[in-house]
Formats: structure tokens, C-alpha cells, sequence
């Protein structure tokens, strides 16, 4: 039976200095990913989704504009009531 060295000393060879030998070339080469575009579209529509659910129900910017031009006296007229009116009985019933 015969044991071999595991780790055998070459005498060419300086065992202090590691071996390029079986290793890839990875100078100049970075890591990179490919993303799809339905990946990305869909990532987009999450985050816009995300965005949605976050915003408040009720604008309250808008809430307030229309409560103060409904406090102006010129501004529920005939001519407003009417087309609310319209409006309100078209949702309603649908268009005539």
C-alpha cells in the first residue's frame, strides 16, 4: 500500500504563492441581472398601487375649495341648481 502526500512539495513551485491556475478571469467583468419588461411593469404597478393606498380618501384641499364657493351667494343659481339637477336625475335614470 502506498500514501501519498496530500499537500506535496514542488520544488519548481514557491508554496507561499497561490496558484492562478483553475481560477476564472474576472478582471474587467461585473456581476449583472436582465430584468424583464413585464417584471418591470409589474413592479411599477406595485409601487404605483402602494402609492394609492396610501393617499387619504377624501381630498380635503377640494373639500374645502367647494365648501367655500358654496358659502358665496352668487354662486348656487338657477342656472347651477338646474344643471345639478340634471346631472343627478341623468345618473339616475340615464340620459333621456
Amino acid at each position: 500500500m502506498t500514501i501519498d502526500r496530500l499537500n506535496s512539495m514542488d520544488p519548481i513551485r514557491d508554496p507561499m504563492k497561490p496558484s492562478q491556475g483553475g481560477r476564472a478571469d474576472r478582471a474587467g467583468k461585473g456581476d449583472s441581472i436582465s430584468i424583464s419588461h413585464d417584471a418591470s411593469f409589474k413592479a411599477d404597478l406595485f409601487r404605483a398601487s402602494e402609492i394609492a393606498k396610501g393617499a387619504p380618501d377624501v381630498r380635503a384641499d377640494r373639500v374645502a375649495e367647494l365648501k367655500a364657493k358654496i358659502d358665496q351667494p352668487g354662486y348656487l343659481d338657477d342656472a347651477v341648481l338646474s344643471l345639478t339637477a340634471d346631472k343627478i336625475l341623468d345618473q339616475l335614470f340615464g340620459k333621456v
